[in-house]
Formats: structure tokens, C-alpha cells, sequence
């Protein structure tokens, strides 16, 4: 963890070089939050830089033999994923900076990652862990593990968007998973490393490859050691993130009004005078609380694994 977050902080910087020599700006919405306005330009699709250090810190450990099975699939669903999502940010920098097409599109972007999604949820099958809820049978967990994975990576997708936001509340939900997976672990040190850079106020952005990978191995993590069932509680600010925007299109869709100044819903609390500070503080603290009741939880139910006990002095769980 510490030698990702060391190589993720070299390779977010010297991605912030590169990008400002090159002119990879961000464009900022003109119809979005106003104090934003100011961020114009900021390199953005940082996240390829945090999501190449993961890659090549895992892959030593790969080649010495010293991964197995399922954090091998959690790392391919993390690129899998993840090229997704850089096919997205690679679209708006050719477009920003040549014209043409803007970004996948949802119809696009969609079945891509279902694909992934039922691949991973194929594989990940009879590997996955049961905490809580016993398996449904083959197909049902199939079925369910593929639209926890998609959920999670759109989930993820649409909480960034404020400095730090997404980068923090991700290390939050998989701090508990650090002791089980060293994908995991390797992803919060990534992100140590471009939080650095991406702390208000942010020199750059994270983009859809960051989120995407994000979203893959919180969502792989749960479900191969945890439950799967966990993930909406520990990730309640994303979840709650895809549900303001889902509320908001059927809203103004069916009645013409909106019930959000502005989703996703972490806007909204901007645009009613929250600083964008106090509201990343905010819902990292949300997610904190969410996530220990999540542990909580499955340290209290039926079946408690000893492979928890890391963090009972954490207070994550009960012995």
C-alpha cells in the first residue's frame, strides 16, 4: 500500500505535467454549480495515473506468485472496468482539444459494462463470500453480482465531482477490507497518492477511468470477501448519488419540476450555500458512520468469520 501510494503520487504529478503541457484541460459545465467556473482547465482523467501505479505494483506481486485467484479477477475487473471509463475520458480530451465525438454514450457505455459486469459475476460466482445472506443459487448470484458491479462503478461515477470527494469516500468503504484484499489495499494507497494532488483546491481531476476502477473493486471486494449485500450501506453517499440523478430525470420528465437544485446530489448542497469543503467533510463522515455499521452488522450476525478479528480492536466488529 505504501509503495502504491508512493508511485501513484510520482505518476499523478508527473501526469499533471504532461497534461498541462498539452493542454488536457477540463471544460467546466456553464449550467453547472457557478463557484466552479474557476476550476476551467484543470487536467482532468487523473485517475489513469493512480490506476497505472495499482497495475504495476500488483503485477510484481503477480509475477512472484504472491496473488491468487480472486485478487486476480478483482484486477481485471478493476481494468476491465476501468478501460471502460478511459475510452470515456480519452473521447473529451480529443474533443476538447480536436473536436468530434464527446464522450460514450449511455447507450454506449451501458452494455460495455454489463459485459464486464457478467463476466466478472461469472467467474466471481463460486468464489464469493456469504456473511450474511446465504447464496442464492448460481444463476440468482450471477444475476445479483452483475448489477451490484455495474451499480457500484455508475454509483462511484456520479460522486465525483467535488474536490477529494470521491477519492476519500472510496478509501473509506475499503479501509476495512485492507487485512483481506491486497487489491483493496492497493487501491487506497493509489488513492493516498492522488488525493494529494486532488485535495482542495484540486490540481486534477479524477475522470471516468479512476471512478470506473473505483467502483470495480469496492464492488469485487464486497462481494468476494464480505457480502454483497453490505456494499449499499458502507457506499450509501454513492448510492444516494445515483438516486438523486434517477429522481431528478423522472421528475422533470413526468411533472416538469425538479427536486434538486442540481444532481447530482452533492450540487445541491452547493447550490444552497454549502461550501464545497463542508460538504466532501460531510459526506465523508457520512460514509465513515455507514461503513462501520456495515461491519457492525455482519460482526453481529449469524455466522461471523475469524477472519475479521483485525479490526475487533478497531472496533469494525465484534469478536
Amino acid at each position: 500500500m505504501v509503495a502504491a501510494a508512493l508511485l501513484s503520487w510520482f505518476l499523478v504529478g508527473l501526469f499533471i505535467k504532461v497534461s498541462k503541457s498539452r493542454g488536457w484541460g477540463q471544460p467546466v459545465r456553464a449550467d453547472g454549480p457557478q463557484t466552479h467556473l474557476s476550476k476551467e482547465g484543470t487536467p482532468t482523467a487523473g485517475g489513469v495515473a493512480f490506476v497505472v501505479a495499482m497495475l504495476l505494483i500488483w503485477l510484481g506481486a503477480f509475477l512472484t506468485g504472491q496473488t491468487d485467484t480472486r485478487e486476480q479477477l478483482l484486477m481485471l475487473a478493476a481494468l476491465g472496468m476501468g478501460v471502460v471509463g478511459g475510452i470515456d475520458d480519452l473521447l473529451k480530451i480529443r474533443s476538447r482539444m480536436h473536436g468530434g465525438k464527446k464522450e460514450l454514450l449511455a447507450r454506449e457505455k451501458f452494455p460495455l459494462q454489463v459485459v464486464m459486469g457478467l463476466a466478472f459475476a461469472g467467474l466471481a460466482a463460486p468464489l464469493a463470500s456469504h456473511e450474511l445472506v446465504p447464496s442464492l443459487g448460481l444463476i440468482p448470484d450471477i444475476i445479483l453480482y452483475t448489477l451490484v458491479m455495474v451499480g457500484a462503478v455508475n454509483a462511484f461515477n456520479f460522486t465525483d465531482g467535488l474536490d477529494g470527494l470521491l477519492a476519500g469516500v472510496a478509501m473509506i468503504v475499503l479501509l476495512p477490507l485492507l487485512a483481506l484484499s491486497p487489491v483493496a489495499a492497493l487501491m487506497v494507497g493509489a488513492l493516498l497518492g492522488f488525493l494529494w494532488f486532488n485535495a482542495h483546491p484540486a490540481r486534477v481531476f479524477m475522470g471516468d477511468m479512476g471512478s470506473h476502477a473505483i467502483g470495480a473493486v469496492a464492488a469485487g471486494a464486497y462481494i468476494l470477501y464480505a457480502d454483497a449485500w453490505l456494499l449499499p450501506l458502507a457506499a450509501i453517499i454513492p448510492v444516494l448519488a445515483v438516486l438523486s440523478v434517477v429522481i431528478q430525470v423522472v421528475s422533470f420528465k413526468t411533472r416538469g419540476k425538479r427536486v434538486f437544485r442540481m444532481s447530482p446530489i452533492q450540487h445541491h448542497f452547493e447550490e444552497i450555500g454549502w461550501p464545497e469543503t463542508q460538504v466532501t467533510l460531510r459526506f465523508w463522515t457520512i460514509t465513515a458512520i455507514a461503513t462501520a455499521l456495515a461491519w457492525y452488522i455482519m460482526g453481529a450476525g449469524p455466522s461471523p468469520s475469524p477472519r475479521f478479528c483485525p479490526f475487533i480492536l478497531a472496533g469494525w466488529v465484534r469478536p
